[in-house]
């Protein structure tokens, strides 16, 4: 499979593939948000994920594909180091305000400086056309966190500091993205660097929740939430292998922008699992965002 996907880069069919992957990656990227969100702590939860796709990552990193090159584990250091900062400031984020009011704002920051950090480190330029939906998807994508914050009345005293936090982590989407762009294309196999990085990954978050696991005055169920961590390592899987193998295959920017086409999954997994409101004006806003996508697609 490997090589069939190196035989697809800079193709026609790859920029097809590369499609399909970053919105399969948006749809995946909200379940995965959810998971993280739902009834248990964000904490917790992000760490039962994390400790199930390190385990499941680790025989396919050390037994099936090939070994990283010796320029790779130095990437893999930085890859680890952007990551563990994005995991703890989005929990922090999910631990001071609503999902449907952080989750926009972070994916609503990380595609515009993942555009710009494109540019900077690929050199690819978009056309006035799709800076124009990059444009439209911003607009609806901060558009509906205003919306959520303005009506919302849940968690709304420390919505302020929630929304901080939400920038400064969609700031390390846009690190992560671009950053891990750099990565898959360094190595000659794109699965080296995928089940690697999933298995460095996969043993720093699962610490952190045990020690506030230790902390708790009552400790959670844990089958429930180990059965929510194997559910979401698989998504993982599916949702930053997609994103992942569309940035090699096409470019990165296009990939950033159409992945963030989740704040509409997102809003609908809210409504209909985590019983969020959803109204008229925010579904006008989602309609923004994916013709914000489509624009991106059509200037390109």
């Amino acid at each position: 499979m490997s090589a069939w996907l190196i035989s697809l880069e800079g193709t026609e069919a790859g920029h097809q593939l590369a499609l399909i992957l970053a919105i399969s990656a948006a749809f995946l990227h909200a379940v995965f948000g959810a998971l993280q969100k739902g009834r248990h702590d964000p904490w917790l939860s992000r760490g039962a994920i994390d400790a199930s796709y390190g385990l499941m990552a680790a025989p396919f990193a050390l037994f099936v594909v090939p070994w990283p090159e010796p320029h790779m584990w130095l990437i893999f250091l930085g890859a680890w180091a952007i990551h563990v900062a994005y995991k703890l400031l989005q929990a922090m984020a999910y631990t001071k305000g609503a999902y449907t009011v952080v989750y926009p704002v972070v994916r609503g920051t990380g595609p515009l400086f993942a555009v710009i950090g494109a540019y900077l480190l690929f050199g690819e330029i978009f056309s006035p056309v799709q800076w124009l939906g990059v444009g439209v998807l911003l607009a609806g994508i901060f558009g509906l966190a205003l919306y959520n914050f303005l009506y919302l009345v849940t968690a709304r005293e420390t919505l302020g500091i929630a929304l901080f936090l939400a920038l400064v982590t969609g700031l390390f989407v846009a690190l992560y993205t671009t950053y891990d762009a750099y990565g898959i294309r360094a190595t000659a196999d794109p699965f080296t660097f995928l089940a690697w990085f999933f298995m460095i990954d996969g043993f720093t978050m699962p610490l952190i929740a045990y020690w506030r696991w230790r902390r708790m005055r009552t400790h959670p169920d844990l089958a429930p939430l180990l059965l929510r961590g194997v559910a979401g390592g698989l998504v993982a899987f599916a949702s930053f292998g997609s994103i992942m193998l569309a940035t090699r295959l096409d470019k990165v920017g296009e990939a950033a922008v159409l992945r963030e086409t989740s704040t509409v999954f997102a809003a609908l997994i809210g409504w209909l699992v985590l019983k969020e409101t959803v109204g008229p004006r925010r579904i006008i806003l989602m309609a923004l965002i994916a013709l914000g996508a489509v624009i991106v697609e059509i200037g390109g």
